[in-house]
């Protein structure tokens, strides 16, 4: 014959009470301190990453808030909140670390750009010849006309801008510079001329590049 063991109904609710009345302090820890390591860049690199582990630690501090207030506590809630706030600042420093990696990788890709097209430009100026005599003129292929700077257009400033320009052997504008300025508008033919696309330039049936001069006029 079998013995029947009751358990107190207060006895069980006191325990299932005890359980989740208890503070998930680990997952918070570890929540706050994924939060702290979060990098400063992070803002810069991975702002939505950064904002969704923001709104997570503050959901979690409002569950907390919400349960410290209560005579009977539950923090299940709270530890889901608080595995949840730690993955968020995971990805976030995550996500930061790898677009600052990106970042970096795109500045040092335009600055080594920016050095190749320097020492192109240096090469072609060493050999390019000026038109005149027997080196014809190019004939224009893409022609781009300049912004009429907005500040200029309002005050009524006009004037020629005189440019100096090297041509590659493929026609296209590797190097412009001012000859004759107008300060607010250099700029404006600059970006204009530096589109510009030219037939190849051929002397003895090599393409060669060729320093031509040219004018922009901007009439107010």
């Amino acid at each position: 014959m079998h013995a029947t063991v009751r358990v107190p109904a207060i006895v069980l609710v006191l325990a299932f009470t005890t359980a989740c009345g208890t503070r998930p302090t680990a997952e918070i820890d570890a929540a706050r301190a994924a939060r702290t390591q979060t990098p400063p860049t992070a803002g810069e690199y991975a702002p939505e990453s950064l904002k969704a582990a923001s709104d997570a630690q503050l959901a979690l501090d409002a569950e907390l808030a919400a349960q410290d207030a209560k005579w009977m506590k539950s923090y299940d809630r709270a530890r889901e909140l608080a595995v949840a706030a730690r993955a968020a600042s995971e990805k976030a420093t995550a996500d930061a670390i790898a677009g600052k990696e990106r970042a970096d990788a795109a500045a040092a890709a335009a600055v080594a750009k920016a050095k190749a097209d320097a020492e192109t430009r240096a090469r072609l100026a060493k050999t390019a010849v000026r038109v005149g005599g027997a080196v014809r003129n190019p004939t224009k292929t893409r022609d781009v006309a300049p912004v009429y700077p907005a500040l200029a257009k309002s005050n009524r400033i006009g004037g020629t801008v005189q440019l100096e320009l090297t041509i590659g052997p493929d026609g296209k504008v590797v190097d412009a510079r001012v000859l004759k300025s107008v300060p607010v508008l250099d700029q404006a033919a600059l970006d204009a001329v530096r589109q510009w696309e030219y037939a190849p330039t051929r002397v003895k049936g090599v393409a060669v590049p060729v320093i031509v001069t040219v004018a922009i006029n901007f009439q107010p």
